[in-house]
């Protein structure tokens, strides 16, 4: 995705300052780098950074300066630039010592293709950073720098429940080192992004909180109480006011990428350099059997490639698919979200109905072609 440059307002001594961005309407749904179509920069009236003590739903007192101290030696700034000479920046947390770093897709995508990556650390150390692998359809990354001292991987934490106090750390507009403070709002979000070449990426079992989250967050760490990462800040939304205009800055909506899922994808990327998902070789449309003609509540089978997945475990053209592994579903993004969560060979029960007959089957997800 393309972003206009976003960069460092305030940057650390002797880098020069990059231009404002222009200004612009936000889209409604904006990751880091959207296409310039759809956001040409964010305004911003306001960035908070909360340093004090804060209250828990579940430890009573959450020391936030003790967070800061903590996981912020382990982020970092990310600035991109493209082949045609495109700026933006982003941000990201190393993995490991040898100098693995995670981040979104979308924040170091521009460079794919005789660009450049390098990286900020907090220690004003500059670093030159090459691409490890991508998935453009979680929107997940893994570049690698080599450390000129010593680095301390961002540890993790276990899954967040509502109400926790979460910390966003990165650079939200260029502004490095920047701490927001918030509670995890909701669990189990599906929202799409955009990715590359105008596709979207799909966040599944997201992470909703309101702590701010703006452009150049993207790829930081969302903290918990002990300064560990429980997700991947990704996304914010946006909203217009009575007259219309785009409201400026975060309006505390934002979503973040499960931590157990940034893992699970990065040890991939790492290993391989890609990612294969899992796929049911089918497509689907939403319809609704019942009274309501506008809820949906089930899935039309519209297509079964020959001697796919599906097509080899039974299901057919016109099959209406009502639960996916024991979950009911009423929308293609379910389908996906089990395709991204599952490797090819993992198996998957499926009940459906054929000419009023209830039946279960089960398929053996292959790669994704």
């Amino acid at each position: 995705m393309d972003e206009p440059p976003t960069t460092d307002g305030v940057p650390p001594e002797g880098r020069p300052t990059p231009p404002p961005p222009e200004a612009g309407r936000p889209a409604r749904t904006w990751s880091d780098r959207l296409p310039q179509a759809a956001l040409a920069a964010v305004s911003v009236v306001a960035l908070v950074a909360v340093i004090g003590w804060a209250r828990s739903a579940d430890s009573g007192s959450c020391d936030a300066r003790g967070v800061a101290r903590k996981a912020m030696p382990s982020v970092v700034t990310i600035y991109v630039s493209s082949a045609q000479g495109a700026r933006s920046n982003g941000s990201g947390q190393f993995l490991d010592t040898a100098g693995h770093i995670l981040t979104n897709n979308h924040v170091i995508s521009s460079a794919v293709g005789g660009g450049s990556i390098s990286v900020l650390r907090p220690n004003g150390e500059e670093l030159t950073a090459t691409l490890v692998g991508r998935d453009i359809q979680t929107d997940l990354a893994v570049i690698s720098v080599t450390p000129k001292s010593k680095v301390t991987p961002i540890q993790f934490g276990k899954p967040p429940e509502v109400g926790d106090q979460a910390f966003a750390i990165g650079a939200p507009l260029g502004l490095t080192d920047t701490v927001t403070s918030g509670v995890v709002s909701a669990l189990g979000r599906s929202t799409r992004v955009p990715a590359d070449n105008n596709t979207t990426a799909l966040l599944t079992s997201a992470i909703q909180t309101d702590a701010s989250i703006n452009p150049g967050n993207s790829g930081g760490t969302l903290a918990d109480c002990e300064g560990k990462l429980i997700g991947v800040p990704t996304a914010g939304a946006t909203a217009d006011d009575s007259r219309g205009q785009p409201v400026a800055g975060s309006i505390g909506l934002g979503f973040a990428i499960p931590a157990a899922t940034a893992r699970q994808i990065a040890d991939r990327l790492m290993a391989d350099g890609r990612v294969q998902h899992g796929d049911f070789g089918l497509a689907v449309v939403p319809i609704s059997r019942g009274d309501s003609v506008i809820t949906p509540d089930a899935l039309y089978v519209s297509a079964v490639r020959p001697n796919g997945p599906a097509a080899q475990a039974g299901l057919r053209q016109s099959d209406i698919i009502t639960s996916v592994d024991g979950q009911a579903v009423n929308n293609g993004d379910q389908i996906q979200a089990v395709s991204l969560s599952k490797q090819a060979g993992a198996t998957v029960e499926v009940g459906y109905d054929r000419n009023g007959e209830a039946r279960k089957t089960t398929i053996t997800l292959g790669n994704q072609l």
